[in-house]
């Protein structure tokens, strides 16, 4: 791993999880000392809200938190949660509304309410004239579909851990998404790195999803956020620029996104 002389943002990493629960302040330093100077937080439900408040306390002016319901906890209380979320906006600002979406990996019964969630807070969000984060697994049809009736202006935000083809690509970015680049651009069989090159480099952030979906050469291991050198590494050589040049790059697109 190479640090860096430009700054490098990773847009999606949940740092408060219990895997960090050891280390979590050193694992937080070397990736600051790697060059990762911005890193942004997206939530899943209420009970990891309190978490995530403690590590933005921890390290101030580095962690930006997002508020939101993520798929796979839309649940029979999923009424409750999104008024956790509404409750959350009342109290303080955040700088998206994420990571929200459909997830129809684990669990198909629940895409109804899924759909439900996703479109309320797609809704929160042009409210709040916020960015939304969008997880997607196993549903591009389900998540277009619900894009489709919300496109507009004020619709925008990233599609993070993009994983789709080269059509879901286009249709990504005709509503105003940026797509979330991530580890898996560096496994063998990711296949985005055959077409990410046609995509704008204007249109990209990375990201790392950390704890998961660790970059080759740590694929399978707990993910960090300095392995976002890795996944900078690999998409510097998929765009023939410099590493220094697609940070900076990257950052750039992050702050067009969050305003910050």
């Amino acid at each position: 791993m190479s640090s860096f002389a430009a700054m490098l943002t990773d847009t999606h990493t949940h740092l408060y999880s219990d895997a960090f629960d050891n280390d979590r302040e050193a694992m937080i330093e070397r990736a600051i000392a790697a060059g990762v100077a911005r890193f942004f937080i997206p939530a899943i439900d209420s009970s990891y809200t309190e978490a995530m408040y403690r590590l933005e306390k921890q390290f101030p002016n580095r962690m930006y938190l997002m508020m939101g319901l993520h798929p796979t906890s839309v649940k029979d209380n999923f009424e409750e949660e999104l008024a956790h979320v509404e409750a959350e906006f009342e109290k303080r600002d955040f700088y998206a509304v994420g990571e929200i979406g459909i997830d129809l990996h684990w669990d198909t019964s629940t895409l109804a309410i899924q759909q439900q969630a996703f479109k309320r807070q797609i809704q929160l969000a042009k409210r709040k004239k916020l960015p939304i984060v969008i997880h997607c697994r196993k549903a591009f049809e389900e998540i277009f579909d619900v894009l489709e009736t919300e496109a507009g202006d004020d619709l925008f935000g990233i599609f993070h851990c993009f994983t789709g083809t080269r059509e879901d690509a286009e249709r990504a970015l005709s509503y105003n998404m940026k797509l979330g680049i991530g580890g898996v651009v560096t496994f063998k069989n990711g296949k985005i790195d055959k077409f990410l090159d046609e995509v704008p480099i204007s249109e990209i952030v990375l990201e790392t999803d950390a704890p998961y979906l660790a970059p080759t050469p740590y694929r399978g291991k707990r993910n960090e956020s300095v392995y976002i050198t890795e996944v900078c590494k690999k998409v510097a050589a998929i765009y023939n620029l410099s590493e220094e040049e697609v940070a900076r790059i990257t950052t750039e697109n992050s702050k067009e996104v969050f305003g910050i």
